[in-house]
């Protein structure tokens, strides 16, 4: 007997190959128009980076519609790109080789404008910046938007602290065994050590080493670690173990604070193997003080598979309040290469009929009415769902094909 995932699959290159050729009634292409964005970001947009084509890509979630992209350079991932309102500027860091591929390296921040999308300078930052799979917690910038920060691995960790508004590097600080940067404020980011402590580390008003300070050991790096998948609330940032334990830091004081930590699973929960799992597996709507998890039904080492199913959290209450299942993207993906309407009926049977490979990523808007976007990092497509209810609203198709980041600007 043929395995039913098996003949999904078959079924699916059948009508792949009948369906009508992708673009066969659309009008031409019109060409040689130059768009700019509008100067207010909107509160739906989204970063969708690829891996693969090496850029990032911005879309109105709302539409669904492609606005803008920016390119990256030879990084394993493209880092999260940052966005000043004040400036009208992005920030996107890119590592580039003489010989291409190699050969001597340099790295840059970019900037980009925020309207046009055009590369309008860069500054030299040193040639270590880190790049990982998921490109998360490797860049951030500070609150008043002065200082970016950049993640290097040398292999010694340290800390680039670039000033966009002298257009140059302020200093580099040294952060052995401490990995991560989470903005805590205008002078103060924290960083995760693999001692199980958490630190701050405070800068001048130039942008230079202040002082830093540590917590106490609050997590067991070798028993349950702490992921890297951070969520933040002003000072205040959230961290997941790998068996579903959730920390609380509080960055407010000149020494991070670390909060009893509290367990996202029952024990019900957790006899029936579910846990945290992928590869951006958190998003926090401050509004309504709502957490969201991606989890799925897995032994230990099973941190970085998808899952099928988002659930929501009330963090005040410490309970989850609700569970969202995921649809299908296999439809949304497979739609524009075969010339078949995703939310047609053919789109329908195909979402049926084929596996749901669950979720990777998420990342939640911060307006009154938000979305929950979510992507599998190798399928081409992102779903959309309402944040409160969790009601499929669309899919965005075309978003790329492969990569794990989904970036709120």
């Amino acid at each position: 007997m043929v395995p039913r995932a098996e003949l999904a699959v078959a079924l699916c290159f059948g009508l792949v190959a009948i369906a009508r050729p992708a673009g066969a009634d659309l009008p031409p292409e019109e060409v040689g128009r130059v768009m700019r964005l509008p100067e207010t970001v909107g509160e739906h947009w989204i970063w969708v980076p690829d891996r693969l084509f090496r850029h990032s890509v911005l879309f109105d979630g709302d539409t669904g519609r492609m606005l803008g992209a920016i390119d990256v350079g030879a990084q394993i991932s493209p880092k999260i790109p940052l966005w000043s309102r004040g400036r009208s500027e992005i920030y996107n860091v890119d590592t580039v080789y003489s010989r291409g591929h190699r050969g001597e390296r340099k790295d840059y921040l970019v900037i980009y404008d925020s309207r046009t999308l055009d590369a309008k300078g860069d500054i030299e930052i040193p040639p270590r910046s880190m790049d990982t799979g998921t490109g998360i917690a490797l860049v951030g910038m500070l609150d008043g938007d002065r200082f970016v920060l950049v993640l290097n691995h040398s292999p010694g960790t340290s800390v680039s602290v670039v000033d966009v508004e002298q257009r140059q590097l302020a200093s580099e600080i040294q952060t052995q065994g401490c990995a991560g940067v989470f903005p805590a404020g205008p002078d103060r980011f924290g960083m995760l050590c693999g001692d199980g402590t958490v630190m701050t580390v405070h800068l001048t008003d130039d942008g230079r080493l202040d002082h830093l300070t540590r917590s106490e050991r609050f997590f067991d790096p070798v028993v349950d670690p702490v992921t890297e998948k951070g969520v933040r609330d002003g000072t205040t940032w959230w961290f997941v173990s790998f068996e579903g334990m959730l920390h609380e830091i509080d960055f407010s004081g000149d020494t991070p604070a670390p909060k009893p930590a509290w367990s996202s699973f029952t024990e019900s929960e957790r006899r029936d193997g579910w846990r945290v799992g992928g590869a951006q597996h958190v998003a926090y709507h401050p509004g309504t003080n709502r957490l969201y998890s991606v989890v799925h039904e897995g032994g230990p080492g099973s941190h970085k598979d998808p899952g099928r199913e988002i659930w929501v959290y009330d963090l005040p209450a410490k309970k989850k309040i609700d569970v969202f299942e995921a649809p299908n993207l296999m439809a949304a993906f497979l739609g524009p290469q075969a010339g078949f309407d995703a939310s047609g009926v053919t789109g329908k049977v195909l979402n049926f009929l084929l596996p749901n490979l669950g979720v990777h990523s998420i990342a939640v808007t911060g307006d009154d009415a938000p979305l929950l976007f979510y992507r599998h990092a190798d399928l081409g497509a992102v779903g959309v769902l309402d944040a409160l209810s969790g009601e499929h609203l669309r899919d965005i198709d075309e978003a790329g094909l492969s990569g794990t980041l989904l970036v709120v600007p």
